[in-house]
């Protein structure tokens, strides 16, 4: 059995923050710890706007708190997110996130993440045997 603590994790290397600075992202359970899934608690800080698209991840989203809304740019839909939304993009779908106010996010990929990953020039990660050599954001 694994056991972690969130403000534990944070003090480690599993708190990953965004070059940019929009984001940061606590991996609570990764790749490694033996599962098909990880499982993150994610921040987008307040009045941040991030583009994600992830083509090789399967990505389910939980607000637990704070404001903000999803724009998926193949249609230009707008979702406002509030605590209880999940949002899951089981397209792949492209979209930005913005924050309105800083939001704290549940966030389960499939297949896990490894912790190390970052987000490329177009939002995406790179598929799970493949190395990431594009430029991060």
């Amino acid at each position: 059995m694994i056991v972690r603590n969130l403000e534990e994790a944070r003090q480690t290397d599993r708190l990953v923050t965004a070059e940019n600075g929009n984001w940061d992202s606590t991996r609570l359970s990764l790749a490694e710890d033996g599962g098909n899934c990880s499982f993150h608690i994610t921040r987008i800080f307040e009045g941040t706007e991030t583009h994600i698209h992830y083509k090789h991840h399967f990505e389910a989203v939980y607000c637990i708190e704070g404001e903000g809304e999803v724009e998926t740019l193949a249609d230009g839909k707008i979702w406002p997110i509030k605590p209880g939304d999940i949002y899951i993009l089981d397209q792949h779908d492209e979209h930005l996130l913005r924050a309105s106010k800083t939001m704290h996010l549940a966030c389960v990929f499939t297949p896990g993440l490894t912790g190390n990953e970052v987000h490329r020039e177009d939002g995406s990660y790179a598929p799970a045997d493949e190395a990431d050599d594009q430029k991060p954001l």
